[in-house]
């Protein structure tokens, strides 16, 4: 199996990826509390496509090793940034889902972007999860502090729910099964429980607004307009203000997991702009 090891910080990770394919490289990182299989339906189409496809689980999360501490975003972008110096990777393109999106932006602010050519940011939190004075569309932060008490109490419990509102499941029975959900739940709750918790507080409390303007490369943003899990106009609408050389495409009827239910759509997308 193969692995790479972060020696920055105070314990070594070891982060599992998978890597196909041959030409520009295309980083997958996924969203929470999933691993590199969320992106099923995106790996094939880009190895097809020409690019060589990586993607790689979140330490704590998949088959990474789960340290105690340090799951603040820098720490998860130094993982990101191991790999792609392990890996002697140049021209990269960085595509991150839901709270991937943070490593992106963290990745930059960071280290840069001389080994970057291209960003993409799919169903993102960036910038802002927690509701604020000046950012009214956000979720309230009692909502916020309640899903990780949930957590702290009955972890699997809240995750065998979950994934429901993920694909908004009612109304999308005949693009995906029920399979799916017990899958995403199997995937989920196999993950650490610590990294569980400290990945989720990463994602609701971190404020990257001010970040906004380091990412610097072409930019993809694609968002859901039906995505209950996270509001349209507190993230990719927030983004596409932030980052000046961007793309933005909205999916109708898309929910939070359109790499699921919407892959045909999200994968045109996707392909158009690498190939740009």
């Amino acid at each position: 199996m193969p692995f790479i090891t972060n020696k920055k910080g105070k314990e070594a990770v070891d982060i599992f990826y998978e890597d196909y394919g041959t030409g520009q490289p295309v980083i997958l990182i996924h969203g929470w509390p999933l691993s590199h299989k969320a992106w099923e339906r995106q790996v094939a189409r880009i190895v097809e496509e020409g690019y060589r496809c990586i993607a790689y689980d979140r330490r704590g999360f998949g088959a990474s090793s789960a340290p105690w501490g340090e799951y603040d975003y820098s720490a998860l972008a130094s993982d990101l940034h191991a790999l792609i110096e392990t890996l002697g990777l140049e021209n990269v393109v960085l595509v991150g889902f839901s709270m991937g999106g943070g490593e992106v932006v963290r990745y930059f602010t960071d280290y840069g972007a001389d080994k970057i050519a291209k960003a993409a940011l799919i169903s993102s939190i960036i910038p802002l999860v927690k509701k604020k004075d000046d950012n009214p569309n956000g979720v309230p932060e009692e909502a916020l502090n309640g899903i990780a008490e949930v957590l702290r109490k009955d972890r699997v419990g809240f995750l065998k729910n979950f994934h429901k509102g993920f694909y908004n499941y009612e109304d999308n029975t005949d693009k995906m099964s029920e399979a799916q959900l017990d899958y995403d739940f199997s995937i989920a709750s196999h993950a650490s429980p610590r990294a569980t918790i400290q990945a989720a507080l990463s994602w609701m409390h971190t404020d990257f607004r001010a970040e906004l303007k380091n990412v610097t490369v072409p930019t993809l943003i694609v968002h859901g307009d039906a995505d209950a899990t996270v509001p349209q106009a507190t993230s990719a609408d927030q983004a596409a203000k932030g980052i000046k050389n961007n793309q933005y495409e909205v999916i109708k009827g898309g929910p939070h997991g359109l790499n699921l239910t919407h892959a045909k759509e999200l994968n045109e997308l996707l392909v158009s702009f690498l190939k740009k």
